[in-house]
């Protein structure tokens, strides 16, 4: 942080465009019952409709700098989850304001895709939420040997292959799919999620 000389002044340093957006995120938040660790509760009706993703959106990695690279099928590594948010490429507006759309996509080889499951996906690519159904932390593991998402808060697993049914843990509901297609070798969203992402605090 730059440092100020004393002066004995009692002037407010301006808040910056990051900190706006931390404030922004946190009230979001709260407005869908969670704190700023995200535990209580977060379900889709909580979030205005203009927040949420849109079909025709893009995608773009999670933890991107810099101006906002759509996401290509080439971008994926077959057997590696990578965490993503909808890019509204008209506004050049990544949609991160709410963890609801927040993916986790994964990249498996089409020929162990039935077909309801290849038809969801983009070239071997599917989408979940990336927000566990248990308690909401994120979903960002992939255990190869048993070919099932973990998430290693209270230890729920999903299977990608199967709809994302749940394999194990304390989850009450199968991890919620989104559809994908291409636009020539570009990840594209092809509707809505199959069941709302989110959870509701467990007894």
């Amino acid at each position: 942080m730059e440092q100020r000389e004393t002066c004995g002044c009692t002037a407010q340093a301006p808040v910056d465009s990051t900190r706006r957006k931390i404030f922004k995120i946190a009230a979001l938040g709260l407005a869908a019952g969670v704190g700023l660790h995200g535990r209580a509760a977060l379900a889709l009706e909580t979030v205005p409709e203009e927040l949420r993703h849109a079909t025709g959106d893009l995608l773009v990695e999670e933890d991107a700098e810099g101006e906002p690279t759509p996401l290509k099928l080439t971008d994926l590594r077959v057997g590696k989850p990578l965490l993503a948010f909808p890019y509204d490429a008209a506004a050049k507006r990544i949609r991160s304001e709410t963890r609801l759309n927040k993916v986790v996509l994964l990249r498996l080889p089409e020929a162990e895709l039935d077909a309801e499951t290849k038809a969801l996906s983009a070239g071997g690519v599917l989408a979940f939420s990336a927000i566990c159904t248990h308690m909401g932390c994120d979903i960002k593991t992939f255990m190869g040997s048993e070919k099932v998402f973990a998430c290693f808060c209270h230890a729920s697993k999903f299977r990608p292959l199967e709809r994302g049914s749940v394999a194990g843990g304390p989850a009450p509901r199968a991890l919620p799919v989104l559809p994908l297609k291409l636009d020539g070798d570009t990840l594209v969203i092809a509707g809505p999620f199959a069941t709302p992402p989110g959870f509701t605090a467990q007894a």
